[in-house]
């Protein structure tokens, strides 16, 4: 990828995969935010029974956690494969070059979870 023998050139790749973390976060804090927020007008609305149906917002909420799941997965896939192509003297020596992946794969199981989770908790 690069002849620059920096190993600057690496955290600018790990920045842009915690970059990708964040913004996968994001996405699946808002699903959840959306998620929820269709329950909570279903518990305001003074005529409706009181089962909840699945309705708009929870379709929407889960697009946007399956999305921030897939988006992590996606990032870490994207960072192995620029890693792949760095020279040793690009790399830090006894830098762990996997702790951001880990931590982005972790996020995205947990996103996975809260899915399943949110998915099989209206019935």
């Amino acid at each position: 990828m690069s002849d620059l023998n920096d190993p600057r050139v690496f955290f600018a790749a790990e920045r842009t995969l915690l970059a990708w973390n964040r913004t996968s976060l994001t996405l699946m804090a808002f699903g959840f935010v959306v998620e929820r927020f269709g329950l909570f007008l279903h518990m305001l609305a003074p005529h409706t029974p009181q089962t909840v149906e699945r309705g708009v917002s929870f379709w929407v909420g889960m697009g946007f956690i399956v999305l921030g799941s897939a988006m992590a997965i996606l990032a870490v896939a994207q960072y192995r494969r620029v890693l792949r192509t760095f020279k040793p003297v690009e790399i830090p020596d006894g830098y762990w070059v996997n702790m951001a992946a880990v931590t982005t794969l972790i996020l995205a199981a947990l996103g996975i979870a809260l899915s399943a989770y949110l998915f099989n908790g209206l019935k």
